[in-house]
């Protein structure tokens, strides 16, 4: 397992740890337990801690209703890529780790208007890296409105986790190195860049054509190029996104959806505006590449029949939400390059404990 550390400790950790490989940021821990007593880890935990309740906050005052959504789920718990949900035997049926509980929010959206949802995901990544984990908290919400309030909420929400723990953890920032200049980054609004606008910033040196997706290196460079401030990536071609994603209105081979994109973090918001009519997300359904993969998978389309129903029995409302992926928060507000020392137990396919 791999823990960055502050130069603070450099020393200190080397001579504990002269067995261990050097460089200057990051040292290999055969226990996470053996950097409890550092200030690392307290410091890290004491921000993870008002980063949630800054969260909860912005719920709580914007009315939102906390929902506590199934953990072991049908395919209808997976994000984009169904190749990375981890299989669980369900008394003899297949079933899997649970990615999002976006499926279940948006169910209860017509009759709730605004709910949202705190808890783990669980993604089978086979890379033990900077950029991955297996297992992370992610925050959701979902709630009839369009997109344009949808960018405003996640806005609001950022901002309240940042401004939170700045308040309350401002002398744990410090310690890392993060001062108030550094903070007002966060501050809304911030740029909306569309997909096509982005790749005309990623010509020199990159391959990329319309339609193709845009990766945690292209991140990086539009991040230089917009001064290392959060923004928004939207309206991303509709073949690459999540079939329920909400097509838009003038062009319909792109859909109503957002990345939000943050300095050292990358990519740490989901979101768009969602298909509500039973015929477009059957049709969505079809044509999508997760219906692909879930058969290779031995699954099929009834994987989905409960949700489809929902929408044929009772249709819907213009709704939207998002995911949050609170470690790619952690790791914008303490400026790591690495997500492994954004969390107290920081979970890859090496890390079981």
């Amino acid at each position: 397992m791999w823990v960055e550390i502050s130069p603070k400790l450099e020393q200190t950790f080397s001579k504990e740890n002269s067995n261990l490989p050097t460089n200057n940021i990051l040292k290999e821990v055969r226990n996470r337990y053996e950097l409890f007593k550092t200030p690392e880890l307290q410091n890290l935990a004491r921000i993870e801690s008002s980063l949630l309740k800054g969260a909860r906050k912005y719920f709580d005052d914007k009315g939102f209703i906390e929902v506590i959504v199934p953990h072991i789920t049908r395919a209808t718990g997976a994000c984009e890529n169904i190749s990375t949900m981890f299989s669980v035997d369900f008394f003899g049926e297949r079933s899997y780790l649970a990615q999002t509980g976006q499926l279940y929010l948006e169910t209860l959206t017509p009759f709730l208007k605004k709910v949202c949802c705190v808890g783990p995901s669980f993604r089978a990544e086979p890379d033990a890296d900077e950029r991955h984990l297996t297992e992370f908290p992610l925050l959701e919400i979902e709630f009839e409105g369009d997109f344009k309030q949808l960018m405003a909420h996640i806005e609001g929400i950022i901002f309240s986790m940042i401004s939170t723990a700045w308040k309350e953890r401002r002398e744990e920032l410090e310690f890392f190195g993060i001062d108030k200049n550094y903070i007002s980054k966060f501050k809304p609004p911030y740029r909306k860049v569309t997909y096509t606008e982005a790749l005309n910033y990623l010509t020199d040196g990159y391959k990329l054509n319309w339609g193709d997706d845009i990766k945690s290196m292209h991140e990086k460079h539009l991040l230089n190029a917009f001064g290392q401030e959060p923004f928004f990536l939207t309206h991303w071609p509709k073949p690459i996104k999540f079939f329920n994603m909400r097509a838009n209105d003038h062009d319909s081979s792109i859909v109503n959806s957002a990345d939000l994109i943050l300095p050292f973090g990358g990519e740490a918001v989901g979101a768009a505006e969602r298909e509500s009519t039973y015929e477009a997300l059957l049709e969505r359904l079809k044509q999508s590449n997760m219906l692909r993969m879930l058969e290779e998978r031995g699954g099929s389309i009834e994987d989905f029949r409960w949700y489809l129903d929902f929408y044929k029995k009772y249709g819907g409302t213009l709704h939207s939400g998002c995911g949050i992926g609170m470690n790619r928060v952690t790791q914008a507000l303490i400026a790591s390059n690495d997500i492994r020392a954004c969390t107290v137990f920081p979970m890859n396919r090496v890390s079981l404990l």
